[in-house]
């Protein structure tokens, strides 16, 4: 109406007010797009190399710097709660506790399997070699709800927990595993040196497991994961990173793709963060392939 009357004024005044509400109406829409039960809790991330050997394991640990470089930027606190590393190079396993505000409504949309295509650093004759890790984010259980756990139904093992040294780190049996034998759980801990603390540290852990099954079956209960979200929930392959022949990262169930790899290796998540977000408000999924315009 400004422009039609050719007020000036009132052109500015609308602008100035443009660019003051901005910021608020992005936090609306921020809590909108995050306003699930467990959104506003702390993340707990843990990434398993898939079938490969080194090649996996490397792409497990190149995943687990993006994740780490992520939080950092955020702002977050990133607690590395377990790793096992691999025989020659990366790491079979790891699980972090990303410590933040919302860090599990933002993180959930990594849960899946990652792909990388590149020349492969461990290739003699520079070949072309194909990767595969899974994602699994749960969230942090608060210590006032109530996830009831049956002494009965865990195994609790000790173990000498690894490392490369450094007092009281490989001469106790500190580390600690947990089995919840009715759900299959398995969850591990040797980030202390005391025993007692990974234990504890270790139950928080298997909560937070037991406690994404709880909200899970509610999801189902109310009908509230449509079938795109199925496959996505059973870990079906989510994202390319491609290094070769040329550079790119796909996300296959929105669609969004960027040219710059190595910022996306850095941590610059935000963006595919926020596309897959707005897909599950909107519900309009990419229709492409897992491989459509990568070779």
């Amino acid at each position: 109406m400004a422009k039609e009357e050719k007020d000036e004024k009132a052109l500015t005044e609308v602008s100035e007010l443009v660019t003051k509400l901005a910021p608020q109406f992005e936090r609306v829409e921020f809590h909108k797009m995050l306003s699930e039960e467990g959104d506003p809790k702390n993340a707990i991330l843990t990434i398993n190399a898939g079938a490969g050997g080194t090649e996996s394991q490397d792409w497990a640990q190149m995943l687990l710097r993006m994740y780490q470089r992520w939080a950092q930027d955020k702002g977050f606190r990133v607690e590395l709660i377990d790793a096992l590393t691999g025989e020659e190079a990366g790491i079979k396993n790891a699980t972090l506790n990303i410590i933040g505000p919302y860090a599990y409504g933002l993180l959930k949309s990594e849960a899946g399997v990652h792909r990388l295509v590149r020349i492969s650093p461990f290739d003699s004759n520079a070949r072309r070699h194909t990767s595969f890790s899974s994602v699994f984010v749960t969230p942090e259980v608060d210590d006032d709800f109530e996830v009831v756990i049956n002494p009965a139904d865990l195994r609790i093992d000790v173990y000498r927990a690894g490392g490369k040294g450094g007092q009281g780190v490989n001469t106790t049996d500190s580390a600690v595993r947990i089995t919840h034998m009715p759900s299959g759980i398995v969850v591990a801990c040797q980030q202390e040196r005391s025993q007692i603390k990974n234990k504890d540290l270790a139950m928080k852990v298997l909560r937070s497991r037991l406690y994404e099954r709880y909200l899970e079956e509610e999801r189902k209960k109310q009908a509230a994961i449509e079938e795109t979200k199925k496959d996505i929930a059973w870990g079906s392959q989510i994202r390319s990173y491609v290094l070769h022949p040329y550079r790119m990262v796909k996300d296959h169930r929105t669609g969004f793709s960027v040219a710059t790899a190595e910022k996306v290796l850095d941590g610059e998540l935000d963006e595919f963060i926020r596309s897959f977000l707005t897909c599950r408000i909107t519900g309009q999924w990419a229709k492409t392939g897992a491989t459509d315009d990568l070779t």
